[in-house]
């Protein structure tokens, strides 16, 4: 493949480098930053933790005084408010950058533009868009947080050709082959929390952590369970570092909810009645700051969360197998539509063989949207 080097080869070094820091910047977004002087790299940095250093820190500490009259390329517009962190459109005025080329801007209301005028302010020459859809979908989870206060939600699933997710007897061990479970172990690295059915926590009694063979971050374990059933030697509670949230009803068994807070759980209350209320769960989430959720769940879950409109993004790993029964769970268990016209249909999408199976991944297009 043939190589040009231009203003597009930079973002996308500066793109490269903010992906590979993909689920450790918590609730804030991924952010590079690429600075050249004279046709040279003079200084790399990305975003690595939320409460430190902004990538134009990082690359600016490395290419000290050549960064003056330099151009910066930034994946995510500079902030210009102080946070955790001073704001980094100043940095980049007193290193007198000369030049700052923007992927895209901020879509948080503190910064929004104020970050680009701050800098044109100053008399630097700042350019924006050159490869923003890139940008933009690298942050899809920060960008949903940060204007709705909600998590963003990933709906993960494994099923056969004919659309089974376990075989009639319950047995789902396994659907897919090493390379896609390695691949969904590195997706909960990159969500914030991982969420299923209490039938599931039941069933298999996970752990629902990031097992790789290198170490990882492991999301928050979020439990539906309206009726406190999970029981308190659930292996969900050995590893006491990783917060365990039972999302419940109003009224649910007192006892049941002291034994399980005393386990080292967190419950919360989502609405009354027999069932969750997933909406008001999803609010009471964003609340805890988990901007993301890696939705492992049955059937049952994955409908309830369709039907709500509640999920931002599908990737369905396909095997190449037919197993058939029909009392075999489904991927998505709900009421259905009257017409194929009313069907929930699938934009952005792409496929991707992983082993032997092919990962399927669009966004939802719900109706009223």
């Amino acid at each position: 493949m043939s190589i040009v080097l231009n203003d597009a080869y930079y973002m996308q070094l500066a793109l490269d480098m903010a992906a590979k820091a993909s689920g450790q910047t918590d609730i804030n977004p991924v952010v590079g930053c690429v600075i050249v002087k004279e046709g040279r790299i003079v200084g790399l940095g990305a975003h690595l933790k939320r409460g430190e250093g902004h990538a134009e820190v990082h690359a600016l500490r490395m290419a000290g005084d050549q960064a003056e009259g330099a151009t910066a390329y930034v994946t995510l517009e500079p902030c210009s408010h102080h946070g955790k962190t001073p704001p980094c459109c100043e940095r980049l005025i007193e290193a007198n950058v000369s030049r700052v080329v923007v992927a895209c801007t901020d879509p948080n209301p503190m910064v929004a533009g104020r970050g680009v005028k701050r800098l044109q302010e100053a008399g630097i020459d700042v350019e924006v868009g050159l490869l923003g859809e890139a940008s933009e979908r690298m942050n899809e989870k920060f960008n949903k947080f940060i204007t709705t206060r909600k998590p963003f939600v990933t709906l993960k699933t494994a099923m056969t050709l004919d659309g089974k997710i376990a075989a009639k007897t319950g047995d789902s061990r396994y659907v897919s082959g090493p390379a896609a479970r390695e691949q969904v172990h590195t997706l909960r690295h990159q969500h914030m929390g991982i969420m299923v059915g209490v039938q599931t926590a039941l069933a298999d009694d996970p752990e629902l952590t990031t097992r790789l063979s290198v170490p990882a971050v492991h999301p928050a374990r979020i439990i539906v369970d309206s009726k406190l059933r999970l029981p308190v030697t659930s292996r969900l509670f050995h590893n006491k570092d990783v917060p365990v949230i039972i999302l419940t009803v109003g009224g649910a068994d007192e006892k049941r909810r002291a034994a399980l807070e005393s386990a080292g759980a967190r419950v919360l209350a989502c609405g009354v009645g027999e069932q969750v209320d997933l909406e008001i769960a999803m609010t009471k989430l964003g609340e805890l700051e988990i901007g993301s959720i890696l939705l492992e769940g049955g059937g049952k879950l994955n409908g309830a969360m369709l039907e709500l409109g509640l999920i931002d993004k599908i990737m369905l790993f396909i095997a190449p197998k037919i197993i058939g029964g029909d009392a075999a769970p489904e991927a998505f268990s709900f009421g259905g539509f009257e017409r194929m016209s009313e069907a929930i249909g699938l934009t952005g999408v792409t496929m991707e063989q992983v082993g032997d199976d092919y990962c399927l991944t669009g966004y939802p297009k719900y109706a009223d949207r």
